[in-house]
């Protein structure tokens, strides 16, 4: 009897989804982005870290907030899945309504939020106070949600009272309440990990978390969770404000295409393997565990 194949349904710059029927495949590929744009090499082992420290972050999480990991075994999915091609980077999931809405936070002060807080003293519109510095640490984490956009396209800095009107307009009468089940989530699951983080050795500056609502209209956490694709990861050691700090995520990509403008997307081997260290040492220092 051959096997059934199947297709993705929606692909990302860096991920895979597909539909298995009464669950979903997502599968993280070795594929790397930058400055929305999909870049020439393959990271070796990436879309494995990316699915396992998701994996952790979901179970550590799961008191605050459902999420919509179901098994990263591949003898739990279709027998299609169950190849090295998948194995170790393929999380089947419950199937979820996402909601437009990428929940950001931030508990430093770094990157466009310092560029804005210079110009006006505001990150995302929100007033902040006088004198911080580069990387300093905010007085409380803030929250700045932006649109979700197709590939491709920016997303778009909202307000909190702009998310329950784009909210509001899907699901009458619910806007607010979802709007505010969201952001709690967010800044409650921030607060967890970035204290557990911190006892590890990394700072996380800032990350962005996607829900959806299950069949009874729940509120569960879906996509990918506290990655260095979603987040930014400071080692402790050595961090000092009023600089920008080395980074365990895929900004050490960033500053080498900025420093290297006719780089054509295609990145020199050394800068390959350094970012498969950093992505390496970060899921081993939040896990405690040797990564596989």
């Amino acid at each position: 009897m051959s096997i059934q194949e199947f297709k993705p349904v929606k692909e990302g710059k860096v991920r895979e989804v597909y539909d298995a029927g009464d669950s979903m495949i997502i599968v993280a590929t070795d594929r790397i982005s930058a400055f929305d744009v999909i870049l020439k090499n393959v990271i070796t082992k990436k879309g494995a870290i990316l699915t396992q420290m998701s994996k952790f972050w979901f179970d550590f999480t799961k008191d605050i907030v459902p999420n919509h990991m179901l098994s990263v075994d591949v003898k739990d999915m279709p027998e299609f899945f169950q190849t090295d091609r998948f194995d170790g980077n393929s999380m089947k999931c419950q199937k979820l309504e996402m909601l437009p809405i990428e929940c950001i936070v931030r508990g430093y002060i770094t990157g466009s939020g310092w560029e804005s807080y210079k110009e006006n003293g505001t990150v995302c519109g929100i007033k902040l106070p006088e004198g911080l510095k580069e990387s300093d640490k905010l007085p409380e984490p803030i929250y700045t949600p932006t649109t979700k956009a197709d590939l491709g396209l920016h997303d778009e800095h909202i307000t909190f009272e702009e998310s329950v009107e784009i909210l509001e307009k899907i699901y009458p009468g619910k806007g607010e309440k979802y709007a505010a089940a969201i952001k709690d989530c967010t800044i409650a699951l921030y607060k967890k990990c970035a204290e557990y983080a911190l006892s590890k050795g990394i700072i996380i500056a800032d990350t962005k978390f996607e829900f959806g609502l299950d069949p009874e209209g729940n509120v569960v956490i879906g996509d990918e969770m506290l990655t260095p694709d979603s987040s930014r990861f400071w080692p402790l050691e050595g961090y000092e404000s009023g600089k920008s700090q080395p980074s365990f995520d895929k900004q050490f990509v960033r500053d080498w295409l900025k420093a290297n403008p006719d780089n054509d997307y295609l990145l020199p081997e050394e800068v390959v393997k350094k970012t498969v260290d950093k992505y390496e040492e970060a899921f081993e220092l939040l896990t405690g565990k040797k990564f596989a």
